[in-house]
């Protein structure tokens, strides 16, 4: 069947479509993220009270890890349903989810009132918000990437954007809250209320998302819809799915490591919270321009160089990272934060956005780009879980370092096996977008 072509979007649809996915990824990650920050201040002591400090931040950050777990579940679900019924229906639905999830998290019990039960229903609150995640990547994405008709990397790493801006909304607002109240009121009631505004949130984003129309490739290619796009993912595409997920593994354990580990390992050393917590949101904020800025690069020099140089610096950074937190200077902290998050990190996270899109063909391209992306994003939940446990096991954070740099290998290993993705053209019906997972070759990108 030959390849078949759509016309391409207005630049206003572009401009609602890029808006739309960055403050829908805003909104999602302010929720998920929230999480991941009160996991590591907050809930190992409200519903883990009965533990000892260590083992309550181990177990608090098993709960966190569960909602990277839902991620895959996620992708799967809504990819199959937004690669058959459209993209926009499934971010509307799990942008809701998420929000109610986060709600109801702001409304749960403590430990202290109803015992195991809180815990318990706070991790099947962590599912619904992973599997929400999980699937409002790739759509946000798709909308982004298939509306635009050049710099691809540009306009869809606003979605990869909002994750930190989130972050640092979730950590402002927590923080700000933790900043106006005793330490004894921000633990009976305080740290509630960021969740709560969750639901203010959420009217927010469903107004900015219902204004996006579907995109013009996926209408055309409507009444082709597979019946089973994982299926096509698995027959046509296994190599790109599995390369996909290297490449993308090593930015999400360096991203838990920045995120999530490194505040806990921080308060442990001796930091107060505020000032750990002020030095991720400084970071997080720069982020945003670090991923955009590395991202268009992508767009005139290819995916693979700019992914390769993160992964290059990142694996050499990781054995600097901990020496710079133990160094006891706040400032030192700081800068070792905006160095790892802001610079090195966006490298390898910021072309993912568009890289992911390119593996894969218009009909199944929700569910192998969200699947691909959210496999690798179990290494952000796993990471601080298991860099936790060694430190509980008298590990150091040298082991922490070599792990790191083993998985920025295995990215390189990857990144290296594939051909360089900038050049697909998503506005095609058809085609399968295979070639993207063969021996890499040395064709320039186009820098349109």
């Amino acid at each position: 069947m030959p390849n078949l072509s759509v016309a391409p979007p207005s630049s206003i649809q572009l401009r609602r479509a890029v808006t739309s996915s960055f403050l829908g990824s805003v909104i999602e990650y302010y929720d998920f993220l929230l999480y991941a920050t009160a996991s590591a201040v907050v809930f190992n002591k409200v519903f883990f009270s009965s533990l000892d400090s260590l083992t309550a931040t181990v177990a608090s950050f098993g709960t966190f890890a569960t909602g990277y777990l839902a991620r895959p579940l996620g992708g799967v679900i809504f990819g199959h349903y937004g690669d058959r019924l459209g993209r926009k229906r499934m971010l509307v639905l799990t942008m809701t989810l998420m929000g109610v999830a986060s709600f109801l998290i702001g409304l749960l019990p403590t430990y202290a009132q109803i015992g195991s039960l809180a815990p318990i229903a706070l991790v099947a609150l962590r599912v619904l918000q992973g599997v929400a995640v999980g699937g409002e990547w790739g759509g946000a994405v798709l909308m982004s990437a298939e509306h635009a008709t050049g710099r691809r990397g540009l306009w869809a790493s606003f979605t990869n954007a909002g994750a930190p801006f989130g972050m640092v909304l979730s950590t402002a607002v927590l923080s700000g809250t933790a900043a106006v109240m005793d330490e004894r009121a921000f633990l009976s009631w305080g740290w509630r209320v960021p969740f709560l505004i969750s639901i203010v949130l959420l009217a927010v984003g469903l107004f900015v998302r219902l204004r996006v129309e579907e995109t013009p490739v996926f209408e055309a290619a409507r009444k082709r819809a597979s019946r089973l796009p994982l299926l096509d993912v698995f027959r046509d595409h296994p190599k790109a799915l599995l390369l996909g997920v290297g490449v993308g593994l090593s930015a999400f354990v360096a991203q838990g490591t920045l995120t999530t580990y490194l505040i806990a390992y921080g308060v442990r050393a001796g930091f107060a919270r505020q000032a750990v917590l002020n030095a991720l949101t400084l970071s997080s904020a720069l982020a945003v321009l670090g991923i955009v800025g590395w991202s268009a690069l992508s767009d005139r020099v290819g995916r693979r160089p700019v992914v390769l140089a993160g992964a290059v610096l990142m694996a050499a950074y990781g054995f600097a990272l901990f020496p710079m937190v133990d160094s006891g200077s706040t400032a030192v902290l700081a800068l070792a934060l905006v160095l790892g998050q802001s610079l090195v990190h966006p490298l390898m996270y910021g072309p993912l956005a568009a890289l992911y899109t390119e593996l894969f063909a218009t009909g199944s391209r929700y569910t192998g780009a969200s699947l691909g992306y959210q496999i690798a994003g179990l290494g952000a939940g796993l990471a601080p879980l298991l860099f936790a446990q060694l430190d509980a096991s008298g590990g150091g954070t040298t082991t922490i370092s070599v792990i790191i740099a083993a998985c920025c290998l295995l990215t390189v290993v990857c990144v290296l096996a594939l051909r360089e993705t900038s050049r697909q053209d998503l506005t095609s019906v058809t085609s399968a977008a295979p070639a993207s997972a063969r021996v890499a070759d040395t064709a320039k990108p186009s820098s349109a």
